[in-house]
Order: structure tokens, then sequence, then C-alpha cells
């Protein structure tokens, strides 16, 4: 089973991805599990109302709001929390895209609609033997959506990233300035380094920061502030450009 991943930034830049390993997927998707029983058993306790009523109905209810939590728990997570669900949170791994960027909403929902073939044995035998001779260690929902499980490094500078662009400004805006000359080549180095920051080992943090930012940010009148960290500046500058050209 492999133990690293490793790609080539656009930067230049090597990034090694720990594989999260078979004993930590589990464990957490058995907490993952002991949450959605919870969620059904509360669910549960409310169709016996309507089953008292309509025997059918609450039998049908029961079946598509199960449903819905076995799907929605995991596709909602993982889109809305960068990757994660609460069992992978406990277990320090996390779901990206296979180049390091992180998972989509859209990838999200494939790599978790494919666990309904998890509840045939033979489909989730083949999904567990896909983990042990794939080169990115990937079940059969990471391969259909070219994601990967990640452990969580530990020696990176701890900087909590929005990485999703939304409509909504970001609280530092007014700090970036109108942005009216930023190019797209230069927006999309930022958003790469936005996106790729958390991965990267601290030296190279550092370095690209001097690399990649500073000069777009000196040819743009961005300044530095000693209570914001340059990383911030980043996020606001790319939702910024993105709203405004209509890239979101």
């Amino acid at each position: 089973m492999p133990v690293e991943y490793a790609i080539l930034t656009p930067e230049k830049v090597a990034i090694k991805y720990p594989l999260a390993g078979i004993g930590s997927r589990v464990g957490a998707y058995l907490i993952d599990t002991i949450v959605m029983a919870i969620l059904i058993y509360a669910v549960s306790m409310l169709t016996v109302l309507i089953a008292l009523v309509s025997p059918g109905m609450g039998m049908l209810m029961m079946a598509v709001l199960t449903l819905v939590i076995f799907l929605g728990y995991h596709i909602l997570l993982e889109a809305l929390w960068n990757g994660q669900t609460l069992g992978k949170k406990a277990f320090g791994i996390r779901v990206k895209m296979a180049d390091g960027s992180p998972v989509t909403p859209g990838a999200a929902f494939l790599r978790n609609i494919l666990r309904l073939g998890d509840m045939l044995p033979s489909f989730y035998t083949l999904g567990l033997m896909a983990m042990f001779f794939t080169e990115k260690s990937q079940r059969l929902g990471d391969l259909a959506a070219n994601t990967i499980v990640v452990r969580e490094r530990r020696n990176v500078d701890p900087v909590p990233l929005s990485t999703a662009l939304t409509e909504a400004e970001h609280p530092l805006e007014e700090l970036v300035g109108d942005l009216r000359g930023m190019t797209i080549e230069e927006y999309l180095a930022v958003k790469t380094l936005c996106d790729r920051y958390p991965d990267m080992p601290g030296y190279v943090q550092q370095r690209l920061l001097k690399e990649v930012w500073l000069p777009v940010a000196n040819r743009h009148g961005i300044g530095s502030y000693m209570d914001v960290h340059p990383v911030y500046l980043m996020e606001a500058t790319v939702m910024k450009y993105a709203r405004r050209h209509g890239l979101l």
C-alpha cells in the first residue's frame, strides 16, 4: 500500500502528500457511522408519529431519510468543511483533489454517491482492494472523482484558510485596493498558492510568499500589516478579483 504521493506544483515545488492509511480511514468511517446512526435514530423517532397514522408512509419516509443521511452526511461535510467529516477530523485525515487542491463540491458528491455500492459485499471488497493496489491509495469513489485522502501535516504554518470562493466579500478586501491592473496570470498564481499553502513545508511556505505573493502585492500597492497574516490578504485578493471578473 503506498505511503506518499508526490506532485509538482505550478510553482515548480515538489509536494509529498502523506496518504491516509487504511486503519485511519476505517476508524474515521466508524466514527462517522456512529454519528449517522444517532441522526437516523433521531429521525426514526419523528417517523414513529407518522407511522401511527400511515404505516406505509412512515416506512417510506424512514427509508428516504436514512438514505439522505447516509449520503448527505459525507457529501455536505466534505464539500463545506474542506474535505473532512467528524471522523476524518478525529483521525487527522482529509479528502483532496488528486492535484493537491481542495476537494470540490462536485467531487465530494461523486466520490460519496458511489458509497451506495459499498452496501454490496463484492463491490465493497473491490473498493478495499483498490486502496491497496492503486498508486494513490484510492477506493473506487476516489478513482471516479479523482480524489485522494491524506494525513494532515503537523509542521506547517497553522493558518485557517477559507479555501472556497464565495460571492460574499472577504472582510479584508478594503486592504487590497481596487486590483484594477491585476492580470489573470497573477490571479491564478496567487489562488494556486492559497490552495496549496496548508500542504507545503514551512520553509516552502515562506519562500513562496516572497517569490509569488510579495511581487504581486508590491506591484498593486498591497501593504503588509503586523496583525494580518499575508495569506489572508491573498484570500481577499483572490475573492475580490474573482467576483469582479465573473470567475465565481
